[in-house]
C-alpha cells in the first residue's frame, strides 16, 4: 500500500494558465498566429455577435511580450484569438468599446512547454463543429424563451426565412431527425419530408425508401404529395389559393422550394370550388337563353364532333375604338422602328409594347352576338385552360336539337316537333340545361329522385367498359370470330340494307366518345395492349412481305390473328341514338349493335365480373347514381339486410360502404348485364324493340321493367 501510494504521488499533476483582465491597448497580434488565409471572412457577423450581447462568449489566449533581457515588459500578444481580436478593435474604432477596455484572458504560463504558434494551431484544429441539428434545436428553444424568428435572425445575421426553415426541420418526425443525426439521410432529404406535418405519413415514406439505394429528395416530396394536387394546377389557378384558404383549405408548403411552391391538401373541396366557379358563370350564360350548357375542368377530346358551329356576328368597334387602335398601331410601328437596331429593349419601352400589345389584342376580341331562334337550340362549352383561365365556348347545336327537314326541304315548324326537343318548365318556359362535369348541375333532392333511369354518359361508360371486355374475349376465341366474321360478310353478300350491327368490319379500334378515367387501366385494355405490340413485333411492314408472310401461317396462328384483327370491329357501346340521321346510330341500328353484342358475349361464353374483373367503385358507377340506385345495387348484391344498415347515410358515406359490400359479390348494373335468351330471341322478331324499348331503354332482366337512358 505505501509503495502504490509513493507511485502515484509521483504523477505530474496539471496546472493551468491563470486568466486576468488585460486592457486592449497592452494587447496585440502576434505573428505566430497560424490563420492566415481568409481572416476577415465572418469578421462582420463576429463583430455585430459581440455588440449585440455587450460581451465575448471567450477570452483571448496572451503571452507575456519580454525585452532582450527576458523581462515581461507589461504588454501581451494574442497566437489564439485574433478574429475576436480583429472584431474588438472595430468596436474600439467604431466608439462602441473604449480602448482601454478591459479583455479576460487566459496568460500562458511563463514556463508553458508549447509553443505560441503549437497554440493556434491546436485552437483552430482541436474542436468540434457543431451539428446542423443541435443549431436547428437551438433555435427552437431561442424561440420558446421569447425570441421572434426576426431576432433570432439578426443575431445570427441571417434572414427570417432561414430560420423559419431551420424551426420546421425540427418538427420532422423524432425518428427521421434520429436518421439524420445518425447520417443515414441527408439535409436535402430532410428537408424534403417537411413538405407535411403528418410525422406518420414520414416514417411509412420512410420505412419505404430507407432500404432503396434510390432515395432523391424529389421522390419523397412526390410520395408525400401524391393525394394532393401542386398549387401549379389549373384548378388551383382557377379559383385562387386565397379562395381555397378562405374556405378552410389546407395547404402543404415547401419551405425549401425556390418558388415557394407548395401542394393543396383537401381535393374534394378543391374540385367543389371549381364545379361551384363554373356554376356561377353557366348561371349567368343561362339568362341568354342557351338550350345547355356543359362545363368541365378539361373537356374530352372531339367533344364538338358531329356538333354545328353557329356562325355569329362580331360586335364592330366604335368610331372612337377604331382611332384608338389605329393610334396604338403607329406608336408601336415607331417604337419597334425606333430600336429595331438595339439588342435589349430600355424596361420602360419593353414594358409599353407590352401595354401596346395586350390592348389591340383585346380588340381584336369582340364579343359575338347570334340568333336568338339559334340560341335557343344551341349550347355553351366551358372548361379552364392550361393557365387556369376560364374558357368559354358557345354556339354548338346538337343533332337531335336540329330543326326537322320537312318534305318541300323547309324546316318543319310544328311547334309540338320543336317543343319535344326542349327542356321547359311550368310556365311553358326554356330552362338551360347545364352539367358540370358531365353530371346534372340542378340535382333533385336524393330521396325525390328514387329509381330515377341512369345518366346516358353513364351508360356509355359502362357499356365502353363491356365493348373492350368484348373485343378480348372474341380475339381469344378465333372459332367465334370466323363465324362473326363470315355472318358479316353472308349479310353483306345477301342482305344489302342489313345493318352492321356491332361488328364494324372496317378495322379500326372504337374510339369512345364517353369513358371513365379507369378505362384504360382494365385488365381487358392492357391485354389488347399487349397482344397489339406482340403481334406488331413480327408483322413485316411492306405490303407485298406481309402478304406472304400470312400466307405462310400455320393455321393456328392464322386463326389467332385474324380474330385479333376482328376484335377491334366490336364496338357495343350504348349511345345516344339519332331519329334524323346524319352523325351517331339510328335507334334501330343501334338496337342491332347492343343485340350483337349479347350475341357475342353469349358465343365467347364471357362475362364482365370474372372475365374483365369490373368492379362497382364510388367513381365509375356508386357515386353517380341517385340513394335509391345505391340501396338497389346492394339490395341486389349483398342482400335486404344489408341495404338496411347503410339506408340511413348520407350519400357519399353510402357509396363508399356500398362500394365494400359489392367488391365481391359479382353484381353488375342493367348496361353490364347479359340479357336472358327470351329478350334476345325477341330481339331478332322486332329488330330489338322488346329489349331496348322504343326510346332506347335498357331492360332490366330481374325486374323486367324497362328502364328509360336519361339525357345528362
Amino acid at each position: 500500500m505505501a509503495k502504490a501510494a509513493k507511485k502515484k504521488s509521483a504523477v505530474a499533476m496539471i496546472v493551468f494558465s491563470r486568466s486576468r483582465d488585460i486592457p486592449f491597448n497592452r494587447i496585440f497580434l502576434s505573428d505566430s498566429n497560424v490563420r492566415e488565409i481568409n481572416v476577415e471572412e465572418g469578421l462582420e457577423e463576429l463583430t455585430h455577435d459581440i455588440d449585440r450581447r455587450e460581451d465575448i462568449v471567450q477570452g483571448l489566449n496572451v503571452r507575456a511580450i519580454l525585452d532582450a533581457d527576458g523581462n515581461e515588459t507589461g504588454d501581451f500578444e494574442t497566437p489564439a484569438g485574433g478574429r475576436r481580436y480583429r472584431a474588438i478593435a472595430r468596436l474600439v474604432e467604431a466608439g462602441r468599446f473604449p480602448a482601454d477596455g478591459l479583455i479576460p484572458c487566459l496568460v500562458k504560463k511563463a514556463n508553458a512547454n508549447t509553443s505560441a504558434v503549437d497554440d493556434s494551431l491546436a485552437e483552430n484544429t482541436v474542436r468540434l463543429a457543431l451539428h446542423p441539428l443541435d443549431q436547428f434545436k437551438a433555435f427552437k428553444r431561442m424561440l420558446e424563451g421569447g425570441m421572434s424568428k426576426e431576432e433570432i435572425a439578426d443575431a445570427y445575421r441571417t434572414t427570417p426565412r432561414y430560420i423559419a426553415q431551420r424551426l420546421r426541420l425540427v418538427t420532422v418526425a423524432p425518428s427521421l431527425l434520429e436518421a439524420y443525426a445518425r447520417q443515414e439521410m441527408t439535409l436535402a432529404m430532410l428537408e424534403a419530408f417537411t413538405v407535411t406535418p403528418d410525422h406518420v405519413r414520414q416514417e411509412q415514406v420512410w420505412e419505404r425508401i430507407s432500404g432503396s439505394w434510390q432515395k432523391e429528395p424529389w421522390q419523397i416530396r412526390r410520395m408525400l404529395t401524391e393525394t394532393t394536387v401542386p398549387m401549379a394546377d389549373k384548378r388551383a389557378r382557377f379559383i385562387g389559393i386565397d379562395a381555397y384558404e378562405a374556405a378552410s383549405g389546407t395547404v402543404l408548403r415547401d419551405l425549401f422550394s425556390d418558388d415557394s411552391g407548395g401542394w393543396l391538401e383537401d381535393v374534394p373541396l378543391l374540385d367543389r370550388l371549381v364545379d361551384e366557379m363554373l356554376q356561377r358563370t353557366a348561371d349567368e350564360l343561362a339568362n341568354q337563353g342557351w338550350k345547355w350548357i356543359s362545363a368541365s375542368v378539361e373537356l374530352p377530346y372531339g367533344h364538338a364532333n358531329g356538333l354545328r358551329k353557329l356562325i355569329g356576328v362580331t360586335e364592330a368597334l366604335t368610331g372612337e375604338e377604331s382611332a384608338t387602335r389605329e393610334a396604338l398601331r403607329n406608336e408601336q410601328e415607331e417604337l419597334e422602328s425606333q430600336y429595331s437596331e438595339v439588342d435589349e429593349l430600355p424596361d420602360a419601352v419593353d414594358q409599353r409594347l407590352a401595354e401596346i400589345e395586350s390592348t389591340l389584342s383585346a380588340f381584336e376580341d369582340r364579343p359575338t352576338t347570334f340568333d336568338p331562334a339559334e340560341i335557343a337550340r344551341a349550347g355553351v362549352f366551358l372548361s379552364i385552360s392550361r393557365e387556369g383561365e376560364l374558357v368559354v365556348d358557345p354556339g354548338y347545336v346538337r343533332p337531335e336539337d336540329e330543326a326537322p327537314i320537312a318534305a318541300d326541304g323547309e324546316s318543319c315548324k310544328d311547334d309540338t316537333e320543336d317543343n319535344a326537343l326542349r327542356e321547359v318548365d311550368h310556365d311553358d318556359v326554356q330552362r338551360t340545361f347545364i352539367s358540370i362535369g358531365g353530371q346534372p348541375a340542378d340535382k333533385e333532392d336524393e330521396d325525390e329522385e328514387g329509381n330515377k333511369p341512369l345518366p346516358e354518359r353513364l351508360v356509355g361508360e359502362l357499356t365502353a367498359h363491356r365493348t373492350l371486355a368484348l373485343q378480348n374475349a372474341l380475339a381469344n376465341n378465333p372459332h367465334v370470330a370466323m363465324t362473326a366474321l363470315l355472318h358479316r360478310m353472308v349479310m353483306e353478300r345477301y342482305h344489302f340494307a342489313a345493318p352492321t350491327g356491332c361488328l364494324e368490319i372496317s378495322v379500326r379500334q372504337t374510339c369512345f366518345s364517353a369513358q371513365g378515367t379507369d378505362l384504360k387501366d382494365t385488365l381487358s385494355a392492357k391485354a389488347i395492349s399487349e397482344r397489339y405490340d406482340a403481334w406488331k413485333a413480327d408483322l413485316p411492314s411492306d405490303e407485298d412481305t406481309l402478304w406472304d408472310w400470312i400466307a405462310a401461317l400455320d393455321d393456328s396462328n392464322r386463326m389467332d390473328l385474324l380474330a385479333h384483327c376482328v376484335s377491334y370491329c366490336v364496338n357495343a357501346v350504348n349511345e345516344r341514338a339519332n331519329p334524323y340521321g346524319g352523325s351517331g346510330p339510328t335507334p334501330h341500328s343501334l338496337n342491332c349493335r347492343l343485340a350483337g353484342a349479347d350475341r357475342l358475349a353469349r358465343a365467347t361464353g364471357f362475362d364482365m365480373v370474372n372475365d374483365a374483373h369490373w368492379r362497382p367503385t364510388v367513381d365509375n358507377y356508386l357515386g353517380r347514381v341517385t340513394k335509391a340506385r345505391i340501396l338497389v345495387a346492394v339490395r341486389e348484391g349483398a342482400g335486404e339486410r344489408a341495404a338496411s344498415l347503410i339506408q340511413h347515410l348520407k350519400k357519399g358515406d353510402m357509396a363508399q360502404e356500398a362500394e365494400r359490400l359489392l367488391s365481391e359479390a359479382g353484381w353488375l348494373p342493367e348496361p353490364l348485364r347479359l340479357p336472358a335468351a327470351t329478350d334476345v330471341e325477341e330481339l331478332a322478331a322486332d329488330g330489338g324493340a322488346t329489349a331496348m324499348g322504343e326510346a332506347g331503354a335498357i331492360r332490366d332482366t330481374d325486374t323486367d321493367v324497362a328502364t328509360p337512358i336519361a339525357a345528362e
